[in-house]
C-alpha cells in the first residue's frame, strides 16, 4: 500500500519569539508537535527583525541574533511607508535555513517541532500597521504553498493560496474590557472580520466557542473547539521528590508542602490583588509564591504588597519577600517552576476569566492541588478535580484556602484526582481533534493514529 504523501502544515511563530514564554507560546510549541504527530512536514513562519539576505548563512546568523536592536522611529516609519506602496502584492517569506553551523542549543528549549523555518522582517508588525490603515489582513506569500496555514493567534495576516485557520483563545477585551490594553475597537472589527474569512476558526474550549458564537456573529458550525494540550516531559514530572524537595530549599529556602504558590502574569484578569487579600487574610502558614512577569496594573494587583502595616521588604538577588508571607519571582526556568509546582502545598489560580486556564491544569497534571475559579472555561476544564470558587468574592476564596490548609484527606484527593483529570487533554487526543479538522478542511493526517478511534471527548 503507497504511503499518504505528507501534507505541508504551517504555523505562525508570533509569540514563539519571545524571551519568556507565555500560554500562546506554549500553544503553539504543542500545536507543532501534535502537526508533527500526525505525519505532516511542519513549517513555521516568524516576523524577526532579521533583514533578508540572498546569503543562507547570514540568513541563520541574523535568526538566532538577539542584539538586533531597535532602529531610529524615522527609520522605522519610513521603511513602513516604502512596504505599505507595495501591499497590494503582501510580503515575501524566506527560508531561515538551520544547518547547524550555527549553535543554537541555548534556544532549543524555545523552539517549536519545525520541519522548515521561514521570515519576513517584521511581518506582525508590519501586519498590525495595514490593518490600522487599509482595515483588511496583509497577505503573505509562501513559496511551495503550504496546504494550510493556522495562525495561532487572530493576526491580521493571511496567506496566499492555502487554506487559512485562526485560533482564538478567548474575547477578553470585549468580555472584560478593563482588564486589557487592547484597542475594542480595532480588536473587535479584526476578530469579527476573520471570523466571516477565515476557512476555520479554532478555539480552546466550549466556553470561547459560546462568546465567539454570540459576540461575533460567527456561525457554530464554523468554530471547532479543540481544547488544549498539557504535557510535562517525564524527566521533570517524574523526578523524585526527594531531589525536588532538595532543589526547592536550595533555590528559595522553601520547605516542600510548606508553601503555596500562583504563576503566570501579573494583570487585571489573573485577579493578584485579591488573591493576595485572602491569602493575608486566611492566617495559613508558610508564604505564597507568586511567579509571573509583572504587566498591565500590575502595581496596583500587588499594592498590599507595599502597604504600610504589612510591609517588610527584602530584596534578594530576583526574590522580593514581604514579612516572609509572600515571595514575588520574576522568572523561574522550566525546570525550577516544575519543581515549585511539584513541592506546593496548593496552586492558586483564582482568575476572573480564562479561555482555558492551563496552568491550573499543569499543576493538576503533577499531582499538586488547585483551587481555581468557576467562570469561563474553568469549570469544564478541571472538573471536580479542583476546589473552585467565586474569583470576586474574597471571603469565599479565604474559606477555600483554611479548608485546603486543614483537610489533609481533600489535598490527597484533588492530588489523585488531579492527573486523572489531566489526562482528558493529553497530547495525543489533542493531535486526535487536530486531525479531524484539518481532514474536514481536505488535508488529512498522513497516516491513521492508533487512538483515533478509541477516544471521544466528553467533558
Amino acid at each position: 500500500m503507497t504511503p499518504k504523501p505528507q501534507p505541508r502544515l504551517f504555523l505562525d511563530g508570533y509569540n514563539l519569539a519571545l524571551g519568556q514564554g507565555t500560554g500562546v507560546a506554549t500553544y503553539a510549541r504543542n500545536l507543532s508537535l501534535a502537526m508533527g504527530t500526525l505525519g505532516a512536514e511542519v513549517g513555521v513562519l516568524y516576523g524577526t527583525r532579521a533583514a533578508p539576505s540572498t546569503n543562507p548563512l547570514l540568513r541563520e546568523i541574523a535568526f538566532f541574533d538577539e542584539r538586533v536592536g531597535d532602529p531610529p522611529k524615522w527609520l522605522v516609519a519610513l521603511r513602513r511607508a516604502k512596504r505599505m506602496l507595495h501591499a497590494p502584492f503582501g510580503e515575501l517569506a524566506v527560508p531561515v535555513p538551520i544547518s547547524g553551523q550555527v549553535i543554537a542549543t541555548t534556544f532549543r528549549d524555545r523552539l517549536p517541532h519545525f520541519d522548515e523555518i521561514w521570515n519576513s522582517q517584521d511581518l506582525f508588525q508590519q501586519a498590525h500597521a495595514h490593518f490600522r490603515i487599509f482595515g483588511r489582513e496583509l497577505r503573505v506569500t509562501i513559496p511551495d504553498r503550504p496546504q494550510l496555514m493556522h495562525w495561532t493567534y487572530p493576526l491580521p495576516l493571511r496567506a496566499i493560496g492555502t487554506r487559512n485557520i485562526y485560533t482564538m483563545h478567548d474575547l477578553v477585551p470585549l468580555r472584560l474590557p478593563y482588564t486589557t490594553l487592547d484597542n475594542k475597537r480595532r480588536y473587535f472589527r479584526l476578530n469579527r472580520r476573520l471570523g466571516r474569512r477565515a476557512d476555520h476558526i479554532v478555539t480552546v474550549s466550549e466556553a470561547s466557542k459560546r462568546d465567539i458564537v454570540s459576540l461575533l456573529g460567527v456561525p457554530e458550525e464554523r468554530v471547532t473547539n479543540t481544547y488544549q494540550a498539557v504535557d510535562i516531559p517525564r524527566k521533570f514530572s517524574e523526578a523524585p521528590m526527594q531531589q525536588v524537595a532538595a532543589e526547592v530549599q536550595g533555590s528559595f529556602g522553601l520547605e516542600a508542602g510548606g508553601y503555596w504558590l500562583f504563576f503566570g502574569a501579573i494583570e487585571p484578569k489573573k485577579n493578584v490583588g485579591r488573591m493576595i487579600q485572602a491569602f493575608l487574610a486566611s492566617g495559613v502558614e508558610g508564604p505564597l509564591v507568586i511567579v509571573g512577569k509583572k504587566a498591565w496594573k500590575s502595581e496596583e494587583e500587588l499594592r498590599l504588597m507595599f502597604d504600610d502595616h504589612i510591609r517588610y521588604l527584602v530584596q534578594e538577588g530576583m526574590t522580593l519577600r514581604t514579612r516572609h508571607k509572600i515571595i514575588l519571582l520574576d522568572y523561574a526556568p522550566f525546570r525550577l517552576l516544575v519543581n515549585l509546582i511539584r513541592g506546593a502545598r496548593a496552586v492558586l489560580f483564582p482568575s476572573l476569566y480564562e479561555g482555558f486556564g492551563l496552568p491550573a491544569l499543569e499543576a493538576m497534571l503533577l499531582g499538586t492541588p488547585v483551587i481555581t475559579s468557576n467562570t469561563a472555561s474553568m469549570p469544564e476544564v478541571v472538573g471536580d478535580a479542583a476546589l473552585t470558587i467565586d474569583p470576586y468574592d474574597i471571603s469565599a476564596l479565604v474559606r477555600a484556602i483554611q479548608a485546603m490548609d486543614r483537610d489533609e484527606v481533600l489535598r490527597a484527593r484533588l492530588a489523585q484526582a488531579g492527573p486523572q483529570r489531566a489526562a482528558l487533554f493529553s497530547a495525543e487526543r489533542y493531535a486526535d481533534r487536530l486531525a479531524d479538522i484539518y481532514t474536514r478542511l481536505g488535508v488529512p493526517p498522513a497516516a491513521a493514529q492508533p487512538w483515533a478511534k478509541e477516544y471521544r471527548m466528553a467533558v
